[in-house]
């Protein structure tokens, strides 16, 4: 299968149209970024996860940059670069600081090797947790 190209709003149908307006109006910019570009290939791909990805990154009992820290956490163990580089940003718009991402990467590479030691070791779960 040939690589997607992306959908430029002078080219998109007026259902990916519609998306791309509430996504520029939404985060106040000219323009999408290449992430909307390429999943417009797929018209219920983007209008789906435009959706969900405002709802669950909308205000709620967690704030904005704790939402941005965690994206940006389960971002860089599933080695999205992509997903770094634009939750980076975000987080970093949010209010994260150098010492911040420091301590996040920590907690990210402490948590990926214990979790991996737990896995592999079959480690079963203490009875005081799991209820």
């Amino acid at each position: 299968m040939p690589k997607p190209a992306p959908i430029d709003h002078a080219d998109a149908s007026d259902a990916v149209k519609a998306v791309y307006d509430e996504i520029k109006q939404a985060r106040n910019v000219p323009d999408v970024n290449n992430f909307w570009k390429y999943i417009a290939n797929d018209e219920r791909t983007l209008r789906r996860t435009w959706d969900s990805l405002r709802e669950v990154m909308a205000p709620g009992a967690l704030d904005p940059l704790v939402k941005e820290l965690v994206y940006l956490a389960v971002s860089v163990t599933n080695n999205c670069d992509y997903c770094i580089a634009s939750h980076s940003a975000a987080a970093a718009k949010a209010g994260m600081t150098p010492a911040q991402f420091g301590e996040l990467m920590a907690v990210v590479g402490m948590a990926n090797e214990t979790n991996r030691l737990a896995a592999g070791y079959r480690i079963p779960v203490d009875p005081a947790f799991d209820r």
